[in-house]
């Protein structure tokens, strides 16, 4: 890969880029699925892609193109470069572009991203894993009638990053996890659920049957759901639901967003935003976080953001780019992949804990919505109106009372986020975003 992407710079020079740079991605994937006794697919693939990025001077700034090939004959490679630099040609310069003017990573932190016996993990022992799943599921009631199946994931990556400007790197990295979704029928309701693990090592993955009996008690959960007449109440968001309001805030703080001005949090750096209870951070070298790697899609240094420090609004998340519009440093934050430019991306995304489990916030609601399922992207990140589908379960006199469905939850997230007045203890990680169940003290619950 080293030779590869030294070929790729070089190319790139002589065919008249002023500054390069190249991502190298080598993958190994596999996925199972199990439905009932029968194993649905199996799939193993293996893939290289290499991705070119030229700017070419002119005047008024620099001209950029990015071109991406899996070819890496050395032919092959000449020819993506010479024509990345003919595409950057016709494109309109512009006096931002340029690779970081330094600052490169140059530490390698043990970040735990993967465990090398994990590859001698036969496909087979994840198939046992879905098959495991599925039957917990369909052994946990006999209402649990079918399922949309149980997956086995494992994936295995290597990436190398290298530009003009002396910056080689590269890391491996590895990602597992465990789906479960069964169906529940009960009369003629009929409602489905799901539960997932995912991890960095194999080892550090939820057991394969409790996850299948997990999803099993959600879908049950679900039977005989209903609409509530439209009202004013506390929202509980569990932690499944609650990483979204996470994420969607953390795509407002984005610096493209800022200087676009196509943000509600635009020109609010500094400002109280939020709760106190609210604190938000983004840790690019969080050890073993399915978002952690050393550098980011420019070469910096990954590190920890406190985007939200007590309510308080502390900083953007800044790519080279988006840092120089905003006259601002990066703050690591570039995402990238082979076939696109730098853009700002989250790594590890979460909300600190604070008190109270799930079953104590609930038992804190006289009359309220506990959101399990978010529908629908209704969100506009300029004004930060909300409104989504939701599922959920019906709170009376601090107790579980019935399952809701058909409904929509409505407000500004300006507004829920400074009305966050609990938020609790649990932390769990299903993704790259992670939140504790959290509360807003009134949101409009539409329904009947």
């Amino acid at each position: 890969m080293e030779d590869v992407a030294a070929r790729a710079l070089d190319a790139a020079r002589r065919a008249g880029a002023s500054q390069a740079d190249v991502l190298l991605v080598e993958g190994d994937d596999r996925e199972v699925r199990v439905r009932g006794d029968e194993v649905e697919f199996v799939k193993q693939a293996q893939e290289r892609g290499l991705g070119i990025r030229v700017l070419v001077d002119a005047k008024g700034g620099r001209t950029t193109a990015v071109v991406s090939t899996s070819d890496l004959a050395e032919d092959a490679v000449a020819r993506m470069a010479e024509e990345a630099v003919a595409l950057a040609r016709e494109t309109a310069p512009d006096p931002m572009a340029g690779l970081p003017d330094g600052g490169f990573a140059n530490d390698r932190p043990e970040l735990a991203l993967f465990d090398p016996s994990d590859r001698d993990v036969p496909l087979e022992a994840r198939i046992e894993d879905a098959r495991r799943a599925e039957a917990a599921a369909r052994a946990s009631d006999p209402r649990i009638v079918n399922s949309e199946g149980s997956q086995a994931s494992s994936g295995f990556a290597r990436v190398l990053y290298a530009n003009s400007g002396g910056f080689l790197g590269a890391y491996e990295s590895a990602s597992h996890g465990l789906f479960c979704e069964p169906l529940a029928r009960e009369g003629e309701s009929m409602q489905r659920d799901y539960w997932m693990t995912a991890a960095r090592r194999l080892a550090d993955l939820e057991d394969a049957a409790s996850v299948g009996r997990e999803a099993a008690r959600r879908a049950l959960r679900r039977l005989g759901g209903k609409r509530v007449p439209t009202c004013e109440v506390p929202v509980l968001f569990d932690d499944r639901t609650a990483p979204s309001l996470i994420g969607q805030l953390a795509s407002c703080a984005n610096g493209y967003s800022i200087y676009r001005e196509a943000s509600f949090l635009a020109g609010r750096l500094g400002e109280t935003i939020a709760s106190p209870l609210v604190t938000i951070i983004d840790d690019g070298r969080l050890p073993g976080g399915l978002g952690s790697k050393p550098f980011d899609g420019e070469g910096q240094p990954t590190r920890r953001n406190i985007l939200v420090q007590a309510g308080r609004l502390e900083t953007w998340l800044l790519d080279c780019y988006a840092a120089r519009k905003l006259d601002l440093a990066s703050t690591g934050s570039a995402s990238r992949g082979t076939g696109s430019a730098p853009r700002v991306g989250t790594t590890n995304l979460w909300l600190e804990p604070q008190q109270g489990t799930l079953d104590e916030l609930i038992a804190e609601i006289d009359r309220g919505l506990l959101v399990t399922e978010l529908i629908g992207m209704g969100f506009n990140p300029t004004t930060g109106d909300y409104s989504r589908g939701a599922a959920g379960l019906w709170i009376e006199g601090g107790e579980i009372v019935h399952p809701v469905e058909e409904i929509t939850i409505a407000g500004n997230l300006g507004e829920m986020l400074a009305s966050i007045d609990r938020v609790g203890s649990e932390l769990r990680w299903h993704g790259r975003t992670a939140s504790p169940p959290l509360r807003v003290a009134r949101m409009t619950v539409a329904g009947e």
